[in-house]
Parts: structure tokens; C-alpha cells; sequence
């Protein structure tokens, strides 16, 4: 019996996620906010500096192996083969078990070498670095949880692990670095970075809790076998294999994210002495502009993207163990359209409003032009996010990881030059570049092996909307502004007007179609049919 999940599962899952995104984010948010305000720029500077390393280590660790659990399971439910869920499962969960242990240790043991052979510029971040190593063993562990429970297409546990994890990872950052803040700049850094620890185990005992209910049996009940001819038959060794196979080049281009801040955290601050002649106190100032408050509120701005990404995978992989060709370019079409209708707008309204909103979030107005120049990274990050996910799914693993070794190479020689002649907003045009040069060449490969090519229309629709919104923001602000003396009052009330226009301008310019509107759950077809009825709706 052929076994296929449904459409709604994939939609419902990246709305789950989209809101659990949300949430982590705004928390998240906060957070940043509370500790730039309690650091100030060099106490960032300070936690940036150490929170690469430990996103190399923990990539290196965990990364691939979720989403090679997600594929895996996948394709177990869609072949009905029970004991094969139950086997990836439980040797992914030892093996990450092991995986943490070694590179918890690793981390801690190299906290001395990367100071000392000036790896990081500013000696005072190698508390922090301590700090994170206990982390990583019980993050290795909730990602397996995580990676199961995707592949089962059950995105309401992950989603509400998330919001636990964030929720008591921010109390304890905050509340470390509040108390440690008297001892020094540095104890305080160590002390927020050290909260990713309560708050890995907050999202384990979550998913535990999920797990004791026993979700696949509802999904393939007991007593059902799968059928001869699997692809990838339920023995350890060959699970084993498949998982490592899988997961390499997976996590090969999970560390290309913290490699990329490796490369900022190596060039920009010395190029910023060099050849800007700042201080080494100024660069750690401007490096925690570029990447405690630009770079954050760039991933916040993809929260969806995210979202459709991790749903994805699984769904993709599903659709192509049962050679659905049509199924996965839907799938495909539906998360490049919603990624537009997000990521554009999002980056228009941060370009116009980056100096108002960096004196809002960070009371500060100086990180608005580094703001200003990254916000069109949102688009192409968003684009990357998706094409990653749709190879993942297809089996293509390393192909990403290949494109943004590619693309690193270019942000290289792109931070050299354009650091020392622009500064840190120099460097944040070469992240963008790092974020279109990956997504472009994923795009080319997608289209390879499943025949969708980018539709334009999805694009200057959306492009069209956005452009109408942003040419009334900053007027908008300035007048609010005028008139309340209030910078939060004003920018609030410019970013939700010009959300009204551009939902106005899109439903106007058939950027957002009936049948797509439909397929949102709960609310879609009730929109639509007021939507309609108004004559707004194509």
C-alpha cells in the first residue's frame, strides 16, 4: 500500500513553525535589546566573538544529522516501515550523544589556542568561549529530538520546544550577565553566554514529554510492515551509513554560517584598525554593530523562510521516494512565492527605517547604516534557505555546501577589500554578496534535477508592492516624528501603515492569488471569500 502525506501537513507545519519562529524571535529580540542595553556595543562585541566558535562546534557536531534523521523518516512513513523509524531514531540519538561529548571537550580545550595565537583579537572573550562548551552535549541531543519529529511531519512539538528553549535560554543570559556584570565587562559576556545550557535542557524535556506519547503510532499503528524492496533497508550498518553520508555534506554547509562570522570576526575588526585606524575597543564596537544587531534582525526577517525550509525537507523527501515530480515542484513554487511576499517587503521597510529602528531596538542610531546596507541580504537569504531545503530533500546534499564554499571565497576577498574602503557597512555589502552568489548557484541546481525555474512574476509583483510602501515610509516617519517627538511612536506607526499599503498594492496587483490563499490553514478560505467579495481578490 502506497502511503502519501497530505499538502495540508506541509502547509500546517510551516505555519506552526512560522509561529513558534515568531515567538522565538520576539523573545530572542528582547533578549538582544536587554543585553545591548546591559553591555552596550563592546560587551556584544565580546559575546559575537565567542558565539562563532560555538556555532562551528555545534555545527560541526549536530548539524547534518537532523536533517538526515528528517530525510530518513520521511521516507521510512512514506514506505511504512515502522522498525525503520524507530532504528534511525534511536542510533542517531547515541551517536549525537557521543558526536557533543567530543566537541563540548574540543571547545573547551581550544579556548587557550584561539587566544593565544590571536585568533580572537580581544583576550577577554575566552571566558565566554568556556562558557558554552557544556551546551553543546544537551543542543546535540534536543536536535535529534527535533530531526525525529520533523521527519514524522509533527511540527507542533518542535515548535513549542523552541519557545521553551528560547524563553528559559533568555532568562538565564540576562540573569547571568546581570549578576557577573560587577566582576567585569568579560565575566558578564561569560555569564550570557553560558544561558544556552538551561535552555537546551528546557527544550529536551519537552520533546521527552512529546515522545512518551508515542506519536508514530498514530501515524503507522502497530502491525504494519513495510514492503521488499526498500530503498534502504532497516539494518544498522547500512542506517549508519546512510546517516553519515547524508549528514556530511549537510553539516559541511551548516558550518558555512559560522565560518562566514569566523571570516568576520578574523578581517573586519583587523581591517578596521589597519586601514581604518579605530581602536581595538572601536572595532569590537562596530563588529558588534555588523553582528549582534544587523546580522539578528536579518534572520528575524526570514523567520518564515525558516520555517517553510525545515518543513521542506521532509515533505520533499517524501514527494521524491514516491517519484512525485509534480508534487515537489508545487511544493517548490508554493515556498518561493510566500518567501517573496515576506522577504521583500521586509527589506524594503528595514532599508527606509534602519536608522529609526536602530535607535528603537538598540538606542543607538549608529548601527542604521550597517542595518541600511545588510537589509537586501533578507532576500537572498530567504532564496537560499529554500533551494538548500528542496536539495536536502532531493538526496543532494553536498551540492549546497559546495556553493557556499563558493561563496565564501568571495566574501573573502569582497570583506578584505570592502572593509577597508567603506568601513563596517563595506562589510555588510560582502555578506549580501555571500547570501546571492549561494542562493543563485542553488537555484541553477534545483532547476537541474527538477525542472522549476525562478518565476519572475513572483518576484516584481511583490518588488512593486514593496517599492509603493517604502516611498511613503520615511515621510511618514518624519511627520510622526515632528509631531510626537518620539522615535518608537513614529517608527512603529510608518512600519504598520506601510504594511497596509503594501497588503493593499498586492492584492490590487495579483501578487496573491485565490487559490493560494485558500490553501493557508484555518484562516485561508475565509479570507479568500471576504477578499472576493470585495472584488480585491483575483
Amino acid at each position: 500500500m502506497e502511503f502519501s502525506l497530505s499538502r495540508d501537513n506541509f502547509l500546517r507545519g510551516a505555519l506552526i513553525l512560522t509561529i513558534a519562529g515568531i515567538a522565538v524571535k520576539i523573545i530572542g529580540g528582547g533578549n538582544r535589546i536587554f543585553l545591548s542595553r546591559l553591555l552596550g556595543g563592546e560587551g556584544i562585541g565580546l559575546y559575537q566573538m565567542a558565539y562563532p566558535i560555538y556555532l562551528l562546534a555545534l555545527n560541526v557536531s549536530y548539524a547534518g544529522i537532523p536533517v538526515a534523521i528528517s530525510i530518513l523518516v520521511a521516507e521510512r512513513v512514506a514506505l511504512r516501515d515502522r522498525l525503520g523509524v524507530q532504528r534511525v531514531f534511536k542510533l542517531s540519538l547515541v551517536l549525537m550523544v557521543l558526536t557533543g561529548i567530543f566537541f563540548s571537550g574540543l571547545l573547551y580545550l581550544s579556548a587557550a589556542w584561539l587566544i593565544k595565537y590571536e585568533i580572537i583579537k580581544d583576550p577577554r572573550a575566552y571566558l565566554a568561549i568556556v562558557a558554552l562548551a557544556p551546551a553543546i552535549v544537551f543542543v546535540t541531543v534536543l536536535a535529534s529530538f527535533r530531526g525525529y519529529f520533523q521527519g514524522l511531519q509533527q511540527m507542533f512539538p518542535s515548535g513549542v520546544s523552541q519557545v521553551a528553549e528560547q524563553f528559559v535560554r533568555v532568562f538565564a543570559m540576562v540573569g547571568f550577565a546581570w549578576i557577573l556584570l560587577p566582576k567585569g565587562i568579560e565575566y558578564a559576556a561569560a555569564g550570557a553566554t553560558f544561558g544556552a545550557l538551561p535552555g537546551a535542557l528546557a527544550g529536551i524535556l519537552v520533546l521527552g514529554y512529546f515522545a512518551s506519547k508515542k506519536p508514530l503510532d498514530k501515524i503507522l499503528p502497530f502491525g504494519e510492515v513495510s514492503e521488499n524492496k526498500l530503498p534502504v533497508p532497516p539494518k544498522t550498518i547500512v542506517i549508519l551509513k546512510r546517516i553519515f553520508w547524508l549528514a556530511l555534506p549537510v553539516s559541511l554547509a551548516s558550518i558555512m554560517l559560522p565560518i562566514g562570522l569566523l571570516i568576520d570576526l578574523y578581517i573586519v575588526p583587523k581591517r578596521l584598525i589597519e586601514a581604518g585606524g579605530y581602536s581595538v575597543a572601536e572595532a569590537t564596537e562596530l563588529y558588534g554593530f555588523l553582528t549582534g544587531m544587523a546580522a539578528p534582525l536579518i534572520n528575524m526577517a526570514t523567520i518564515l523562510t525558516a520555517s517553510l525550509a525545515a518543513s521542506l525537507v521532509p515533505a520533499i523527501s517524501e514527494a521524491f521516494t514516491l517519484d512525485k515530480t509534480d508534487v515537489i515542484r508545487h511544493r517548490i513554487s508554493t515556498a518561493v512565492r510566500v518567501s517573496s511576499l515576506i522577504t521583500i517587503p521586509a527589506f524594503v521597510g528595514l532599508f527606509f527605517l534602519s536608522g529609526p529602528i536602530s535607535k528603537m531596538l538598540f538606542n543607538t542610531w549608529d548601527a542604521g547604516p550597517v542595518i541600511g546596507a545588510m537589509s537586501l541580504g533578507i532576500f537572498f537569504l530567504g532564496l537560499h534557505q529554500i533551494s538548500t531545503a528542496v536539495l536536502q530533500g532531493l538526496g543532494r546534499t553536498s551540492i549546497p555546501v559546495i556553493m557556499m564554499i563558493i561563496a565564501a571565497l568571495g566574501k573573502i576577498a569582497l570583506n578584505w577589500i570592502l572593509t577597508g574602503y567603506w568601513g563596517v557597512v563595506g562589510a555588510s555589502w560582502a555578506s549580501v554578496a555571500d547570501y546571492a552568489i549561494a542562493a543563485i548557484l542553488n537555484i541553477v541546481f534545483v532547476y537541474r534535477f527538477t525542472g522549476y525555474g525562478l518565476d519572475l512574476e513572483d518576484v516584481w509583483r511583490p518588488g512593486m508592492a514593496s517599492v509603493a510602501m517604502g516611498i511613503i515610509l520615511w515621510p511618514i516617519y518624519s511627520l510622526l516624528f515632528s509631531q510626537t517627538g518620539s522615535n518608537t511612536i513614529a517608527t512603529f506607526s510608518s512600519m504598520l501603515l506601510g504594511t497596509v499599503v503594501f497588503s493593499i498594492v498586492i492584492l490590487l496587483n495579483g501578487g496573491v492569488r485565490e487559490t493560494e490563499l485558500v490553501r493557508i490553514p484555518v484562516l485561508g478560505a475565509r479570507l479568500a471569500a471576504i477578499l472576493k467579495k470585495l472584488r480585491i481578490l483575483r
